[in-house]
């Protein structure tokens, strides 16, 4: 949803950012494309979809415990892990295989785009949380 508003906005073009990690399958040149293709948007969008469950796996595997934590240590270790993702994305991964968003998006919507990937795992470790405390006072 990130990709698109921030594609939308920049650009003019809600599918170009999604299309961007199709190049790990058609190269580099093509993940350009602005328009919405089955070849370009579904592949950039199972690609995405399919490391954005990596990351969130490394998120549950890492920052999990079985003690309450604080919203501030929520988001901190969401924060890492979305800047981790960040990291490897565009400074340890080869070229083709970087998620190719920086061809149709700035640093800023680069930035909420991960932001927004950080904020979702943090919203949903929070949530859980706050369900596990109300099952938990509920019990006799």
């Amino acid at each position: 949803m990130a990709l698109a508003l921030c594609g939308g906005a920049e650009n003019g073009s809600a599918a170009g950012p999604i299309n961007g990690p199709s190049q790990w399958l058609w190269g580099q040149r093509e993940a350009y494309t602005q328009a919405l293709t089955w070849r370009h948007t579904a592949a950039g969008y199972v690609i995405h979809h399919a490391t954005s469950v990596l990351w969130a796996s490394v998120y549950e595997n890492v920052c999990r415990s079985g003690e309450p934590k604080s919203l501030l240590r929520i988001c901190a270790d969401a924060a890492a892990v979305g800047s981790l993702a960040y990291i490897v994305d565009y400074h340890v991964a080869p070229a083709r295989l970087r998620p190719g968003f920086k061809k149709h998006l700035g640093p800023r919507s680069i930035f909420a785009v991960y932001a927004a990937f950080a904020a979702g795992l943090a919203l949903v470790t929070f949530v859980r949380q706050r369900a596990a405390c109300r099952r938990t006072e509920r019990l006799p």
